[in-house]
């Protein structure tokens, strides 16, 4: 294997821990682990991990079902085990040590064993999406080794949250390779005592061209303060300090003065540097981080959804953030700017990153580049595509692992709205049932986490929400005559009392013909068609025979024969929804092709399939919304 560290970029940019010296203080354990694979999940039973061979090597952070892994096994693994020894720097000692994992799938326990000794549980987490992190100091100091094992168990038969990851040996229609164990950076980073800096929350306050820190605290001794200073490309703004002792998260309020505010926006990106600092009662910087924020707000007026006051059309792509080397993770840093850079090239302004909490590196370059985000969480994989009316405990293990989302990506400006949920479906009756709970309690918690920004209850189908945000529908229409299609699709969304009738396309109809509601009826929230296009088109750009794959492959509506009538069909579907004026966006499937799927503006290497720039000239025009 390699000795060059793969993804050894730092995984957290906007809450980065320095040193004295102003660098990035941390340690990252990507790179070879060892590795063994426990498909009856007997590890505990048979000794581990005291006693235990091992077999295999792997490049940690990718998944063993990927090639970069080095394993590159896609059977079913109910469970895998990673073990490794490092030193901890010297300079950490007396300090509180942090090992960090961006996300390990599903059910992860890990252990720490010094020389000889028995092993330790320092932490355990449920949930493949979402970051965890356990304390070291309890069983090792800086200086000294320690070997740290950690068992994931994903088990195929348990309802969880699992996104596109096939419950099948191999991927089939919209299902994908699985993911097993760690597909994120695992890191190490020390914390002063008797007090450090978590994570803050960054707040804009656009109207009141402020940012509003909340800076949580180990713990809040005596005598100590905090210290914010805000920056631009101009140098220091302003700065303010705060004691420390009184609150359990001090709040920091910086205030820009009138000649220094600028807006973050898509045609503006700009960034202001943050500087937090802990200092002691004698005067001494204990801790310090860097981080940044955009002045930005979100708000709702009618059927608009505004960016700093100006109607914006969402000109979002279904981006699903896979990769064939990597699954789930990103072969390089340089990937996640490259998906970004491609869906901009041909006019899309933004996306839903869809059924996966992508990393967060991938909203700190949406937020350097001013690409709108609609974070969402990966709600597939119980009760059929959501919280199942038999499985009711899953809408508390949902709300749980999306609030650990939702506290780590609160603070990025790139983030324009939420989406707990994607396509459920239950026909509505009479009776309140699991899904309405499960639905209820996602949007419950992003309301409770962010009020800043706008949540929508589900994605498609089944609305439960009443108050949702705003409102949505997925449109797909399988016709393999193109010109009926698109005309059905434009009688579906036209303004007024037909369009307001179509807010459940997907809703199947009943034995007399009627559509079966599936959903709160729509009250006048913004609108938009957040699924929809999809067609299948196999071929590279300028290469007239399918050389992206051969066998069972598909897309939505029929596969166009020429690339003329792709082009005619995207600019048909686009301009319907643009000309809307009652829509403040949609949401085109999707960005790659992912193999069985041939339906991406890109193939799943990312090659182009058709001219940018008559992509882009159907996507730049003004919205009609955007003329109101």
């Amino acid at each position: 294997m390699s000795d060059i560290v793969p993804r050894s970029e730092y995984p957290r940019p906007q809450f980065v821990r320095v040193d004295s010296k102003g660098q990035p203080d941390w340690v990252c354990l990507n790179g070879e682990w060892e590795f063994c694979i426990d498909n009856g999940d007997s590890g505990i039973e048979r000794g581990l991990p005291s006693q235990m061979t091992w077999p295999q090597r792997i490049q940690v952070p990718f998944c063993p079902e990927s090639e970069l892994s080095g394993i590159a096994n896609t059977d079913f693994m109910a469970a895998v085990w990673y073990r490794r020894t490092v030193t901890l720097p010297e300079a950490w000692a007396g300090k509180s040590i942090v090992l960090h994992f961006g996300a390990v799938d599903y059910d992860a326990t890990v252990w720490a064993i010094k020389g000889g000794g028995e092993p330790v549980e320092i932490g355990r987490h449920r949930g493949g999406f979402t970051p965890f992190s356990c304390d070291l100091s309890r069983v090792s100091q800086g200086g000294e080794s320690v070997t740290l094992v950690v068992r994931a168990r994903d088990s195929n038969a348990d309802p969880k949250p699992r996104g596109k990851q096939s419950r099948q040996y191999a991927p089939h229609g919209c299902h994908y390779t699985r993911t097993t164990g760690i597909w994120q950076t695992v890191w190490m980073e020390a914390l002063p005592l008797p007090a450090g800096l978590k994570r803050a929350r960054i707040t804009p306050d656009l109207a009141a061209g402020a940012f509003r820190i909340a800076q949580p605290l180990t713990n809040n001794p005596e005598g100590f303060h905090l210290r914010a200073t805000l920056s631009d490309d101009r140098g220091q703004i302003v700065q303010t300090e705060v004691r420390a002792d009184l609150d359990f998260a001090p709040r920091l309020d910086l205030l820009i003065p009138t000649d220094r505010r600028r807006t973050w926006s898509t045609k503006d990106p700009f960034l202001y540097n943050i500087s937090v600092e802990l200092i002691d009662a004698t005067g001494a910087v204990v801790d310090h981080v860097l981080s940044y924020a955009g002045l930005r707000s979100v708000s709702i007026s009618g059927k608009m959804v505004k960016i700093n006051g100006e109607s914006v059309y969402q000109r979002l792509v279904l981006d699903q953030g896979y990769y064939p080397k990597g699954v789930m993770t990103a072969p390089t840093d340089a990937d996640l700017v490259k998906d970004i850079e491609l869906s901009m090239a041909v006019g899309f302004n933004g996306a839903r990153l869809h059924q996966k909490v992508f990393e967060e590196r991938f909203l700190y370059h949406a937020d350097r580049l001013g690409y709108l985000c609609w974070g969402e969480f990966a709600d597939w994989g119980c009760g059929g595509f959501g919280p199942g009316s038999d499985h009711q405990s899953m809408g508390v293990t949902y709300a749980t692992q999306f609030l650990e989302a939702l506290e780590r990506d609160y603070s990025h400006p790139s983030i324009v709205g939420w989406c707990p949920l994607n396509e459920t479906h239950q026909v509505w009756h009479d009776k309140i049932t699991t899904l309405d709970d499960a639905t209820r309690a996602m949007f419950l918690a992003c309301k409770a986490m962010d009020s800043t920004r706008p949540v929508l209850d589900t994605s498609g189908y089944s609305h439960r929400v009443y108050e949702t945000d705003v409102y949505d529908s997925h449109d797909y229409i399988d016709e393999k005559d193109y010109a009926v299609g698109i005309e059905n699709f434009r009688s579906r969304h036209v303004p007024g009392d037909a369009w307001k009738a179509f807010v459940n396309p997907n809703s199947p109809a009943d034995s007399t013909g009627k559509r079966t509601e599936w959903s709160v009826p729509y009250r006048g929230q913004p609108y938009f068609c957040s699924e929809f296009g999809g067609f299948k088109w196999a071929h590279k750009l300028g290469d007239p025979t399918d050389t992206v794959k051969t066998g069972t492959t598909w897309g939505y509506g029929g596969a166009p024969t020429t690339i003329e009538e792709f082009y005619e069909r995207f600019d048909a579907k686009c301009r319907v929804l643009m000309d809307n004026a009652n829509m403040f966006g949609f949401c085109y499937t999707q960005l790659t092709d992912i193999h069985p799927e041939e339906n991406g503006i890109y193939t799943f290497d990312r090659e182009a399939k058709f001219d940018a720039a008559r992509l882009r000239a159907v996507l730049d025009p003004a919205a009609a919304i955007e003329k109101a």
